[in-house]
């Protein structure tokens, strides 16, 4: 009888051999551009999951790894773990693609899997990639320094934060918001090498105005940064910060099924 890594190694060479191969996506440009839609997908595993034989868990979990990689060629896909760290998740999964009827496409398909019929959605937000909207306003002094590069090696762990603006924000003139998100981007600056931020704008595609998604090896580095920015100006206009926030690490794709397989 075959070990279960057997038959994790077996199932996945076989999707291997029948074509089922990763596409050689523009991982970098898709991360990089504006104009990339983002989805953020929770899953929690239902109980019914855990009471399947172990066999039949890991032919799932090669099913719906086969469609991560059928829908290679049109999007790229990131998963966290956030199992161990909140009790309302599992997993979440970040999707980029130059049209949102992608990200959906995927996640229809993964749902339908058997492992997606074990799978609670607890919470989706889509978001669009822009370019900057007060940077350009900023002093070339602070322009300069937000060219800081970060720190090199792995930054484990990743935050998602949802945020809604009130109406009082929008209805701000752009010289207005312009000066409250430069105290926004000073009380930042220290922390730019540990801390990686990339903004989404969802408003109109949400019920959120953005999604902020940042990466750290420095958890103590990011909560002074949040502390930071609740005292500025700008975070008094925040109608919602978090509500949920997703906490959790990167990890690769094989090794989250591999946990679940376990």
């Amino acid at each position: 009888m075959p070990t279960r890594i057997g038959l994790v190694t077996l199932l996945f060479a076989w999707l291997a051999l029948t074509g089922h191969g990763q596409a050689a996506t523009d991982r970098e440009k898709l991360l990089n551009d504006s104009g990339v839609y983002g989805t953020f997908v929770v899953f929690k595993v239902d109980e019914a999951w855990w009471k399947l034989d172990q066999a039949a868990r890991v032919a799932a979990a090669a099913e719906a790894k086969a469609v991560f990689q059928k829908h290679g060629e049109r999007l790229t896909t990131d998963v966290y773990l956030l199992r161990g760290l909140t009790e309302r998740a599992d997993f979440f999964v970040r999707i980029h693609s130059t049209e949102l009827l992608h990200n959906q496409n995927f996640l229809v398909e993964l749902m339908g899997t058997g492992l997606g019929k074990h799978l609670a959605n607890t919470a989706t937000f889509n978001g669009l990639t822009k370019k900057t909207n007060y940077v350009p306003g900023f002093s070339d002094d602070l322009k300069t320094a937000l060219k800081t590069p970060p720190d090199p090696g792995p930054k484990p762990y990743a935050i998602v934060v949802p945020i809604r603006k009130d109406a009082d924000w929008w209805q701000a003139s752009q010289d207005e918001r312009t000066a409250m998100m430069k105290e926004h981007t000073e009380a930042s600056i220290a922390y730019l090498k540990t801390v990686t931020r990339k903004l989404y704008h969802a408003s109109g595609l949400d019920d959120l105005d953005f999604i902020t998604y940042f990466e750290t090896a420095r958890l103590d580095d990011f909560n002074n940064l949040i502390i930071a920015l609740e005292r500025v100006k700008e975070n008094r206009h925040n109608r919602q910060f978090g509500h949920p926030t997703l906490l959790g690490t990167v990890r690769p794709l094989d090794e989250i099924l591999d946990i679940l397989t376990q």
